[in-house]
């Protein structure tokens, strides 16, 4: 039982007075002049002993008349056998991340999870307010029956989801829906890369079910990637697992064939490892690949998937006006095999242009700016060399982590488009375009000379170059965009449909793509040519099978009240403990109404006792006296 007003117990005090009155009272007796004085002592005696005990039953229904008047006014609530519950919003919120996939005593996690949220199902009325809220955000509400449905159609997340903005949703659902009690009921597996921040909840009441199981060592693909994403035709692919003992064998596929297999070795007891294998398959074109370990209890993340595109070596020309530089660099990719002599594209100053495909650069020469822009016109490039930039500026490559010191320009134009523009920044330069990708052409708003730009004379200026001339001599066949599931991403400009691996397309419409909920290499595609890769991953962080203790829990949930249970049962009965009390102050008035009622009928009777004299004693008794 507890009290809503406890401030008014303090009336229990009054209980007090009733007590002091009967303690502080003067006995006044009737004065009986009779000359049988040990008969009327020994009546008198008797008859003191029944007052007595009048008066205790006087004064204690009195103080608890006190008492029950207090209490009810503190509004005190408490359980009630045999009432229920009261009408209650409770928002499930299950947990179905991949990691609940994983398998332990032959049974899934989500299947515990699962059974726990249809056990508080159970045990609702048709008065209360229900709904399911997963991972993905997806949220079922309505009646029992319809929430009990949706629960036994939840599957796996092909990733991590948002656990705690699916909590997010559900507590405001619950403030929302008008009923007084309510809680948002969490099962999931515990584990810490969900859980990794505090959740601010408010005053929401929160039931934590987290079954206490042990995690099975997990052996997973954490990256898969080819190096680079253009073979010209020969290249590596890349890749980073989570050993679960010393060793672990994997496998390799492009297309529909096996590429390689082999065996990685890891720390001792297991741990992360690196493989990479090198190259130069005959196929040409989009490719889609994975790497892929033995299954094991987590079968979700045992193969991971990466694209490329294969194409025979490009070949390349420097022009005089790109610079010593640019000339060298284009020696050093013929000499490793990455590139070809010849004219298929150009590496040239825009003044200098005449054809595409090319990469463009800067004229070094203010003065020749106006031919470079000339020739843009003539080329049909959509872009213009504006005003001339002076001062260092570093520069920030798109989807690249590099350090605000790596590469920096200190004479740049800014890059002006014009109508059709249709491409892709690849790096900026003080917010403003400094690389741009079209469809046959790359441009560099610097010159390639340390005057201009530290570019050239750093480790990755080489790599670069490499990937552009092979982009520009794939004749735009686009890039390898990576994500997550249920992610929206931009729409690469001029693609139209995305192409499944079952060679399926869906059309695609507005300036977003919304990503595919199942792993795999989905090809963008315009006008039934492949133009780039969409390769949907699982994260890696959902691997990490660690679990959360009870209190590391608990302490990422700020709500009013928090309670996390490893038991099933004992969390399922919990949910209600708190809409299943009663308001207790009618029966607390009902109590000292008849307290009172009571008190006074035994105040009466005492009264009559006290004014009723002691019987006169019988003849014989007289005599003897």
């Amino acid at each position: 039982m507890s009290f809503l007003a406890p401030i008014w117990l303090a009336l229990a005090g009054a209980a007090a007075v009733p007590l002091l009155i009967h303690l502080l009272r003067r006995r006044i007796g009737a004065r009986v002049v009779f000359p049988a004085a040990r008969y009327l002592a020994r009546a008198e005696q008797e008859h003191s002993r029944k007052l007595r005990l009048r008066n205790l039953l006087v004064m204690f229904l009195r103080v608890l008349a006190v008492l029950c008047v207090a209490a009810a006014a503190a509004r005190p609530v408490g359980r009630l056998a045999g009432v229920g519950h009261a009408p209650t919003a409770l928002a499930l919120v299950v947990d179905n991340s991949l990691s609940s996939s994983a398998v332990v005593d032959g049974r899934p996690v989500l299947g515990r999870l699962t059974a726990a949220a249809d056990s508080a199902l159970a045990a609702t009325t048709p008065a209360d307010r229900v709904w399911l809220v997963t991972a993905d955000g997806a949220t079922v509400g309505g009646s029992v029956a319809a929430v009990r449905r949706a629960l036994g159609e939840v599957r796996p997340l092909a990733g991590s989801g948002d656990p705690a903005g699916a909590v997010r949703r559900a507590a405001a659902l619950v403030r929302s829906s008008g009923v007084a009690e309510g809680v948002v009921a969490v099962v999931t597996d515990g584990q810490a890369t969900s859980w990794p921040t505090p959740i601010a909840l408010e005053d929401s009441r929160v039931a934590v079910h987290a079954p206490d199981v042990r995690p099975p060592a997990n052996g997973a693909v954490l990256r898969a990637a080819a190096v680079p994403a253009r073979w010209t035709p020969a290249g590596a692919v890349e890749g980073r697992v989570l050993a679960p003992a010393e060793s672990a064998a994997y496998r390799i596929t492009l297309g529909r064939r096996t590429l390689a297999r082999g065996t990685v070795s890891a720390p001792r007891g297991g741990g992360e490892a690196s493989l990479l294998v090198r190259a130069a398959p005959p196929e040409r074109g989009w490719l889609p690949g994975t790497v892929e370990l033995e299954p094991d209890e987590l079968r979700g993340d045992d193969v991971r998937h990466f694209a490329l595109w294969i194409g025979a070596a490009p070949r390349v020309t420097a022009g005089e006006g790109a610079g010593p530089f640019a000339r060298t660099a284009v020696e050093a990719l013929v000499q490793g095999g990455r590139a070809q002599a010849g004219a298929e594209v150009r590496v040239v100053s825009a003044d200098e242009l005449t054809a595409l495909p090319a990469l463009i650069l800067a004229p070094a020469d203010p003065v020749r700016l106006g031919a470079a822009n000339r020739a843009l016109e003539r080329a049909g490039v959509p872009w213009r060399f504006g005003m001339v930039r002076r001062g260092e500026s570093t520069i920030r490559f798109a989807g690249a982590a590099r350090s605000a010191a790596d590469v920096a320009a200190s004479v740049r134009y800014t890059l002006v488009p014009q109508a059709g523009a249709a491409a892709d920044t690849v790096a900026r330069a003080g917010g403003e375009p400094w690389i741009v990708a079209g469809a046959r052409y790359v441009i560099v708003g610097s010159a390639l000379d340390p005057q201009s730009t530290s570019f050239p004379v750093r480790a990755t200026f080489l790599p670069w170059l490499a990937d552009a001339v092979s982009r520009l001599a794939a004749g735009g066949a686009g890039e390898v965009v990576e994500a997550v599931p249920g992610a929206r991403l931009p729409r690469p400009s001029g693609v139209d449909a995305l192409e499944a691996a079952d060679g399926s397309r869906t059309p695609l419409a507005g300036d977003s793509v919304e990503v595919p909920a199942r792993p795999g290499v989905y090809f963008y595609a315009r006008g039934g040519e492949r133009r780039g890769a969409l390769v949907v991953n699982g994260d890696g962080g959902e691997s990490v099978l660690a679990r959360l203790s009870g209190a590391q829990l608990r302490s990422r949930f700020q709500g009013g009240s928090v309670e996390v249970e490893a038991g099933a049962a004992a969390w399922a009965s919990s949910l209600f403990a708190a809409s299943n009390r009663r308001s207790l102050v009618t029966p607390l008035l009902v109590a000292a109404l008849l307290a009172l009622a009571a008190e006074a009928l035994a105040a009466r009777g005492a009264r009559r006792g006290r004014a009723r004299p002691a019987a006169p004693a019988p003849a014989a008794t007289r005599g003897a006296a």
